[in-house]
């Protein structure tokens, strides 16, 4: 998964590759909870973080009590239903993303935003740690202005931290939702199916000031 000699800049739309009109093939069901990837969700909510490698990233959130669902693919970019491959060339403008299905009567999505922060470096830029390149930048995916507010106001708080620890300013892009393309069947749950698989992640150390627990 590491990756260097890249353009660290995102290419504009012209300039990406075209990928394809038909959704590539990824697996059916979570490998660990046995719940459809694709499915009805009345009753939860989603977001989608980006965290460096998705690999390790989706096994942090589908701990994570409340969580229902987790899966991975690419997202923020150009390319409709990139591939693994076309996404490491760095010409699609996608990040590696996790989908997050979670039940808000159980964690709540300020919780949700203090784990994506606390569990990666996210002043580091077109990188987490020796993984560089555009799909290793930390995006969080929101899906109502009320959830973009929250989540500025945790990054605001957590750079305010980061900055009395001599850390950078945060990186990370706060955007509205976009077009989720789930990747290949052999990157979903990926450690649970290869426990001793490849996890590049390593968080800060740093404490993310805010509160936890359900949401109201």
């Amino acid at each position: 998964m590491q990756l260097f000699g890249k353009s660290l800049e995102i290419p504009t739309a012209e300039d990406a590759l075209p990928g394809r009109p038909e959704p590539i093939a990824t697996a059916a069901v979570h490998a660990v909870s046995g719940e459809p990837l694709k499915g009805d969700w009345t009753g939860l909510r989603t977001v989608v973080f980006a965290l460096g490698c998705f690999w390790g990233a989706e096994r942090i959130f589908w701990r994570t009590k409340g969580v229902k669902v987790t899966a991975v693919g690419y997202v923020g970019g150009h390319t409709p239903n990139a591939t693994y491959r076309e996404v490491c060339t760095g010409r699609t403008g996608h990040t590696e993303g996790v989908l997050i299905v979670y039940d808000p009567k159980v964690v709540s999505f300020e919780t949700l935003v203090k784990t994506f922060f606390e569990s990666h470096d996210p002043t580091q830029g077109m990188r987490q740690g020796n993984d560089v390149g555009t799909q290793y930048r930390s995006a969080i995916f929101v899906g109502s202005d009320e959830e973009r507010a929250t989540a500025e106001a945790v990054k605001a708080r957590y750079d305010a931290s980061l900055k009395a620890r001599g850390y950078g300013p945060i990186t990370t892009e706060i955007r509205g939702s976009a077009p989720f393309y789930y990747a290949e069947t052999e990157h979903q749950q990926y450690l649970h199916k290869v426990p001793n698989g490849y996890c590049g992640l390593g968080g800060t150390g740093v404490s993310c000031p805010v509160g936890t627990g359900a949401a109201a």
